[in-house]
């Protein structure tokens, strides 16, 4: 499978645009396996550096995962006033609290109001956004999270450092050759 809606301006994405490998997860902050995958993606960052642009697509499951959307609405939230990154973060860093009480003091902590989170939340403001991301995932054969896509192909191989890397020199190389 590949990529059906392409990376552009908004997505949420750290690392430089024209890096030679772009790496695309859809994931639910309430996953596990995200949860999982979290700490290997920011290894992922720091080895690869401006080579690897790393972008991150809401794919809440809301089935199993009582505050995926909630915790998908309050990153968006979040990033409208300019702390998305902050908020994943600290989202996957307190995958374990997730809900009211984590959103509101995480909010508090980037010196927003909290109160305008729970205006947000009530009134669905960033529900067409990640609407948007999930139906993309689908799109793109997306069933399950975390999914991740390198240089556009769907990547199913195991969510380890060693080998997500190895994939991600691969890419490189083809990359410079291709160039």
């Amino acid at each position: 499978m590949s990529l059906r809606v392409a990376v552009d301006g908004s997505d949420h994405s750290q690392g430089r645009t024209d890096a030679p490998v772009t790496l695309v997860e859809y994931g639910d902050y309430q996953c596990p396996y995200c949860g999982a995958a979290y700490p290997v993606v920011k290894q992922l960052q720091e080895r690869f550096g401006d080579d690897l642009r790393f972008v991150f697509r809401n794919f809440p499951l809301q089935q199993v995962h009582e505050h995926a959307m909630s915790a998908a609405m309050t990153a968006e939230f979040a990033a409208a006033k300019g702390h998305f990154w902050e908020a994943h973060d600290a989202l996957y860093e307190n995958q374990d609290q997730l809900g009211p009480e984590l959103y509101a003091a995480m909010v508090t902590q980037l010196g927003i109001n909290a109160g305008e989170l729970d205006a947000a939340l009530e009134s669905d403001t960033y529900f067409e956004k990640i609407k948007k991301d999930f139906n993309g995932g689908v799109r793109s054969g997306v069933n399950g999270t975390p999914s991740f896509f390198v240089n556009g192909t769907r990547y199913d191989g195991s969510r380890d450092f060693e080998t997500m890397a190895e994939v991600l020199d691969r890419a490189i190389a083809a990359s410079k050759t291709e160039g």
